[in-house]
């Protein structure tokens, strides 16, 4: 993994980033801690023509982004028209909204939903990734539900961005699930993993926590992630702040030369 594969998810500086003022501020800020990508998530509206030229000022890539969750399924044309106009070819399904994974049946018809929004990125050149928290752990037939969503999809329709923490957190290895999706993996959210002295798990800088990075980003190597995008849900104190430590350590720690 290069430093320049390492990428910072907007979503964690969702609250410094609701009007295009903030939008740039926060783009800055992000390039000045060394980011060189970032992945578009909980922004505020702005036009995207103003986005690109705030990107591109700041010499930062959008390696992908986070679409929502109803246009995905139901309009993934739009979404098309939305990454052609960003210029990024990656995008991911963040969250199941109104979507029920009581019985096998109801997953295997939103794996169907996916499957046919994916075709639509698939023929214009994109890529459709569906992002993991911890309820698709639960296990239906015997098998969890992220498994049955990607048995039940064609990879080339369907692709993985597996988030380490939330795979951790629903019981799974995150090793394991890089493994699984090999040749089927472009983006992968480092989030470390650790717990309270309340005795409650919880999001960490990279490194501050629990995961066996040593050989989480080899597995994702492996399995032929390109981007490796931080994120962390909530911070202790200054996300922003947050998110230098895990570049820091990231770099100092994790990065190849």
């Amino acid at each position: 993994m290069k430093i320049q594969q390492v990428a910072a998810q907007l979503y964690t500086v969702r609250d410094f980033a609701k009007t295009p003022a903030e939008i740039a501020s926060t783009l800055k800020r992000i390039r000045a801690i060394g980011y060189q990508a970032v992945q578009l998530s909980g922004l505020g509206p702005i036009p995207d023509g103003e986005l690109v030229a705030l990107l591109k000022g700041e010499g930062l890539t959008c390696c992908a982004t986070h679409e929502d969750s109803d246009l995905i399924v139901n309009e993934p044309q739009r979404v098309v028209e939305h990454l052609r106009e960003l210029g990024c070819p990656l995008t991911a399904y963040a969250w199941p909204a109104g979507i029920k994974f009581d019985t096998l049946p109801d997953v295997k018809s939103f794996a169907k939903r996916l499957n046919a929004a994916g075709k639509v990125l698939h023929d214009a050149g994109q890529i459709l990734c569906y992002h993991n928290h911890h309820i698709e752990f639960r296990r239906l037939a015997g098998k969890p539900i992220l498994e049955i969503l990607f048995d039940e999809t064609d990879p080339r329709y369907l692709q993985g961005e597996p988030d380490t923490y939330w795979v951790q957190h629903g019981g799974g290895d995150p090793v394991e699930w890089c493994h699984r999706l090999k040749g089927r993996l472009p983006i992968l959210h480092m989030k470390d993993y650790t717990v309270t002295t309340e005795n409650k798990v919880t999001f960490a800088e990279i490194g501050n926590g629990n995961l066996d990075w040593s050989r989480i980003i080899p597995a994702a190597e492996a399995a032929g992630c390109q981007w490796f995008c931080v994120e962390q849900d909530t911070c202790r104190g200054d996300p922003f702040d947050s998110l230098k430590q895990s570049f820091e350590y990231t770099r100092d720690h994790i990065c190849s030369v």
